[in-house]
């Protein structure tokens, strides 16, 4: 492709450590009917010389001051500190303030009156600022990271193993598989037996001392196990069974493989499925939408349902492997810099941010209360644990400043 010999905008990084250079390119697309500006529109404050960073120190003053600081430290609560941070974001977030795109009483307020030309320039104040400390690592327990919780699931499961199996497929009649069911349904058939709403004092004894925290770890470790058919006897006609499960496939899914919240069937154990049967019908075991279902049954046909689901081949949920905060940060860092140091005028810094400022922006993404295409996909999964690990982790890193600097092309 030819050249354009029109200006390219490159952006020198400064750190504290020492000068890094990182080039970023900006074409400008042919208006014939005026001149090409110099300076992309939304990069004027990238560009701001000595003078118009003293103007937008005293609008600063007046206008910002109050909550974040002279200096752009913010000493209130759930108030971004903005010393440092990069000008191009700056000047579009007051924008997008100022045009009311994003609904906060007071910052709508404070820029309502500002023109264009002051925000520029308080967006160069606050970006020439260095920027905040970053947040002391935490001491004592609390420091320790957060456990992998595949892996305390399958510390907790090892006390389950002498009955459920080792990875979760029974090896004994009588007890279920746990392999190839939704981690919430089995999170939630626990939370049952916690509460008594499924009978069977051995259950209810041994999911009492646990957690909310380990059930859910417990069932995601199950969840991931490689799924295999119980190692259980499983008389009946299969082909009989077969038949009668076509009414059972609306919820459980073709043969036994559940899509939706109902578990699957598939590769259960075939006595256990029988007890279960038993027990909605004779409402024991209390579910309004398997009382039907089980009462239009005989003891023969829940039998060669038995036999059926037992001997087709269980599949594994559609269950992500949680990443760790450091596999989190790292994809997070494609945009935002390393350790959060942006060197893109467009987005912005995360080191040495507040977290709890952190963690509330990163929940109205996912809530859909800021709207952005890649956040939005980049959070998809993440659970309050992951967002306040992740929020810590950024406001504990070093932030570093960063100067943007137009040079002519060759």
């Amino acid at each position: 492709m030819k050249q354009d010999a029109r200006p390219l905008l490159y952006s020198v990084f400064i750190s504290l450590a020492g000068i890094v250079s990182a080039f970023s390119s900006s074409c400008y697309a042919a208006t014939p009917a005026k001149p090409q500006p110099t300076v992309v529109e939304d990069l004027r404050a990238a560009y701001a010389t000595p003078q118009d960073i003293a103007e937008g120190k005293r609008v600063a003053t007046a206008s910002c001051a109050s909550c974040h600081g002279n200096d752009g430290v913010a000493r209130v609560k759930d108030v971004p500190h903005i010393a440092g941070q990069r000008p191009g974001y700056l000047y579009a977030e007051l924008r997008v303030y100022q045009t009311v795109g994003r609904s906060n009483t007071a910052m709508n307020n404070v820029v309502k009156f500002l023109s264009d030309d002051a925000l520029v320039k308080v967006a160069a104040y606050y970006a020439s600022l260095d920027p905040a400390s970053p947040a002391p690592a935490p001491r004592g327990k609390s420091a320790a990271a957060a456990p992998d919780p595949v892996n305390a699931g399958k510390a907790v499961a090892a006390g389950c193993s002498g009955c459920h199996g080792e990875t979760g497929i029974s090896g004994q009649p009588g007890m279920p598989s746990l392999v190839g069911l939704d981690p919430k349904f089995l999170a939630d058939s626990m939370r049952a037996y916690k509460s008594g709403q499924r009978k069977n004092d051995m259950m209810k004894t041994l999911v009492s001392a646990l957690s909310e925290t380990e059930m859910n770890n417990v069932a995601l470790f199950y969840a991931l196990q490689k799924p295999g058919r119980a190692k259980t006897p499983s008389p009946g006609d299969q082909a009989a069974g077969k038949t009668a499960a076509t009414a059972c496939a609306g919820c459980h899914g073709e043969a036994g493989v559940s899509s939706g919240s109902a578990p699957s069937l598939a590769g259960q154990d075939a006595q256990y499925f029988l007890a279960a049967m038993r027990a909605y019908k004779d409402g024991s075991r209390a579910d309004p939408a398997m009382k039907a279902p089980a009462a239009s049954v005989d003891e023969s046909m829940v039998k060669n349902l038995a036999a059926y689901y037992a001997n087709q081949q269980p599949r594994a949920p559609k269950v992500r492997k949680p990443l760790t905060t450091a596999e989190l940060a790292a994809r997070c860092n494609r945009c935002h810099g390393v350790d959060g140091n942006s060197t893109d005028p467009h987005s912005p810094a995360l080191a040495a941010q507040r977290a709890e400022y952190l963690e509330r922006v990163l929940r109205a993404y996912q809530k859909g209360e800021r709207r952005s295409k890649a956040m939005t996909a980049m959070l998809d999964g993440l659970n309050d644990a992951d967002v306040q690990s992740l929020a810590a982790h950024y406001a504990r890193q070093k932030a570093r400043t960063v100067i943007y600097v137009p040079l002519p092309s060759k």
